[in-house]
């Protein structure tokens, strides 16, 4: 693994996770309590013995750069292993990054200082556990040009993926990017073949596909629209299946891409048998862990009904720091630092750091993003007209987002 670098690509704008990604990439955006979306990538490539890593930022990279630093310095340099924050150089173009490959592109100087002979190129914006190991293997046992990562996911999402067909040893015969019409793995017709967005490539390759993309006026400039089909018949690249690491019945792998997708992402983890195991020590999850104290539930007064004031949390997650004073949580998810005050209710729910639920509110399948003051008695999620009509975001599904300081004191937050 020596001979191999690894680029994620980060510096996406996650326009459909807004307001989430209103002040920090989608990658940054926090998940499942404790962790950002970006640390199951991270975590794949420390677990695949991965250690040198360049991350490519580029839009409100800011949260995304600081928690890197905080929860992903822990390698030894002076041993060439590095996670390491790339920003937009602009060394060869003044622009920002016009595709995935003009990413690459535009960095190509520093990934040749690194004298590669692999790249291995990620998304940071997805969540699964995946062994890229076992990938780079593949694509050196065939002696590939490129291998791409795959799996099979439901022909109606086809327009959100690049889709592949391929021969009986898995080498490509077609790619074409987000077809609407696209064509089905045979003998499963409601199927199709899509690309994960991961990318091994021998890296003299890839530096003479770059720089002859980057002379074309009529490229996009990605490596879905551009550069894989122009290898299709001249080249030999493979399809990689996806094999993961969750150790569960079902693979899994999540494109929280929408707020809906992330919020039912979130909602996997509090099952009694959550499909997304974060508690396998084999293969752990890494983040920045803040030094806070333990989460502690304060009251338990006698009796029964809506009058009792009882610190309590069932079939939830609750962060350290997190301090459930005479309030009621339930299937919910709290970040570090949230706290729930006597008589408040919370359920199905996901707390941002910091969240403080004033007394006697209610608050049901909301997303409350980071520092939020909830108002004593207000009601979030119990009527979604009445959330609509003060300004706050409900999805499709009817789950209400709220912003960073987005509840001022001039919301009438009781009916």
């Amino acid at each position: 693994m020596k001979d191999v670098l690894t680029l994620i690509l980060a510096g996406g704008k996650g326009t459909r996770l807004e307001p989430l990604t209103r002040d920090r990439a989608k990658p940054a955006v926090p998940f499942g309590g404790l962790y950002r979306i970006i640390d199951f990538t991270l975590s794949n490539c420390i677990n695949s013995n991965l250690r040198k890593i360049l991350v490519l930022t580029q839009y409100k990279a800011r949260s995304l750069d600081r928690h890197i630093a905080a929860g992903w310095g822990f390698l030894p340099r002076e041993l060439d292993e590095y996670v390491e924050v790339l920003p937009p150089q602009q060394r060869i173009d003044e622009h920002w990054y016009k595709g995935t490959a003009d990413a690459i592109y535009q960095n190509i100087y520093t990934i040749e200082k690194a004298e590669p002979r692999y790249v291995m190129i990620l998304a940071g914006d997805h969540i699964y556990k995946m062994d890229y190991g076992d990938m780079i293997r593949s694509h050196l046992d065939r002696e590939a040009d490129l291998t791409v990562g795959c799996l099979p996911v439901p022909a109606r999402e086809s327009i959100h993926f690049g889709v592949m067909q391929v021969d009986e040893h898995d080498r490509i015969l077609g790619f074409q990017e987000k077809p609407k019409d696209p064509i089905t793995i045979p003998g499963e017709p409601g199927q199709i073949l899509a690309s994960m967005g991961i990318y091994v490539f021998t890296a003299r390759l890839m530096y003479e596909l770059l720089c002859q993309d980057a002379t074309r006026s009529d490229s996009d400039h990605d490596f879905g629209r551009n550069i894989i089909p122009s290898l299709v018949g001249t080249h030999k690249i493979f399809a990689y299946r996806f094999r993961d690491k969750n150790r569960k019945a079902t693979p899994y792998w999540r494109d929280v891409g929408t707020l809906d997708a992330y919020y039912q992402a979130n909602m996997d983890l509090i099952e009694v048998d959550p499909v997304l195991n974060l508690y396998d020590r084999d293969w752990a999850i890494r983040t920045n862990q803040p030094q806070l104290p333990p989460p502690k539930f304060v009251f338990s007064d006698e009796g029964s009904g809506a009058s009792v004031r009882r610190g309590e949390a069932h079939d939830s997650m609750v962060c350290q720091g997190c301090i459930i004073s005479g309030g009621h949580v339930k299937k919910s998810i709290l970040s570090p630092n949230v706290r729930v005050n006597s008589y408040a209710s919370v359920e199905n729910s996901i707390l941002f750091s910091g969240v403080d639920v004033g007394r006697h509110a209610r608050i049901r399948r909301a997303i409350i993003d980071k520092d939020v003051k909830i108002p004593p008695g207000a009601t979030i999620g119990h009527d979604l007209d009445h959330d609509r009509r003060r300004g706050l975001l409900v999805t499709d599904q009817g789950v209400v987002v709220i912003a960073k300081a987005e509840l001022p004191e001039t919301f009438a937050m009781t009916k």
